[in-house]
């Protein structure tokens, strides 16, 4: 069980997000959801718990919605900003929100909208919340990455795609970022008390590709066909609940899992001085003096 923990879930209106607070509040823990939207994040705070009052848990759990547009930097410090002020401990940080193969476009500081969101938004956050995950130790970051990094390629002289744009391909720049974040903050925190991993969920029914067209008249065949093949929400965050739970990977960090099991990550993940690189530079992007 959970209770007396305090969990932020990024995204956790809906999909993965949402189903990890759901079974996160089953365990009994405080969830702190953040969203972009209120007024989602509420309507789908007020789902979990109806659920959870017919459910099996004991209700001792607790959900708080709080805002967070990791579209803009100024959000991300504010929320921060709220988050230390008010919480006493956070537990667990759970970097789930993103965006997938959206039309370019940038965020409200100018960098590409995937890159910008997946990768830097969710840096800021965990640099700033790092004192007080430290202060709270032992604790746990969960970072949720995609097997689509496999595809990714960090371009240091292209990180906002302004030579051409892929949204395909920054998708998976933006995914091979999360791991390699993973890496350095892993090696960072050595000593701190503080573990993070990462995880592939998998192929998962989401409105996280609302941006891939898709002909009118597949549609109802598409539809039919994620319904047999892809996994339901609560399958994909059967991973994150299990990274920021389990007692089987306590100390356990700098690691990708799926399924609930270590994977064997690419060369392009595993690059240490890539890894270093792209860390110097996300400070600078993010405006991090130290």
């Amino acid at each position: 069980m959970m209770h007396g923990k305090t969990v932020i879930v990024t995204g956790a209106n809906s999909g993965i997000g949402k189903a990890t607070a759901a079974e996160l509040l089953r365990r009994e823990a405080r969830v702190i959801m953040a969203c972009r939207s209120r007024e989602r994040g509420e309507s789908a705070a007020e789902e979990i718990r109806q659920q959870a009052a017919t459910g099996t848990g004991t209700g001792r759990g607790q959900l708080l919605v709080k805002l967070l547009d990791l579209a803009s930097l100024s959000s991300v410090r504010s929320f921060c900003e709220q988050i230390n002020k008010e919480e006493p401990r956070l537990d667990v940080l759970i970097n789930n929100a993103g965006v997938y193969q959206c039309p370019y476009s940038r965020t409200e500081d100018g960098f590409e909208m995937q890159f910008g969101v997946n990768h830097l938004g969710h840096f800021l956050l965990t640099h700033l919340l790092l004192d007080l995950l430290e202060r709270s130790a032992p604790s746990r970051v969960v970072v949720v990455s995609s097997k689509l990094y496999k595809r990714g390629e960090i371009n240091f002289d292209d990180l906002n795609s302004e030579r051409g744009y892929d949204g395909a391909a920054a998708y998976s720049r933006s995914k091979l970022a999360n791991l390699l974040f993973t890496l350095e903050l892993s090696r960072r925190l050595e000593d701190a008390g503080v573990t993070v991993n990462a995880l592939t969920p998998g192929i998962v029914r989401t409105d996280l590709g609302r941006h891939v067209h898709v002909p009118l008249l597949a549609k109802p065949l598409v539809s039919l066909a994620s319904r047999a093949l892809l996994r339901s929400p609560e399958e994909g965050a059967r991973t994150p609940v299990y990274l920021a739970c389990s007692p089987d990977v306590e100390g356990v960090r700098g690691k990708c899992f799926a399924d609930c099991q270590e994977q064997k990550l690419l060369p392009n993940a595993t690059d240490e001085d890539v890894a270093k690189k792209l860390w110097d530079i996300s400070e600078v992007m993010v405006g991090i003096t130290t």
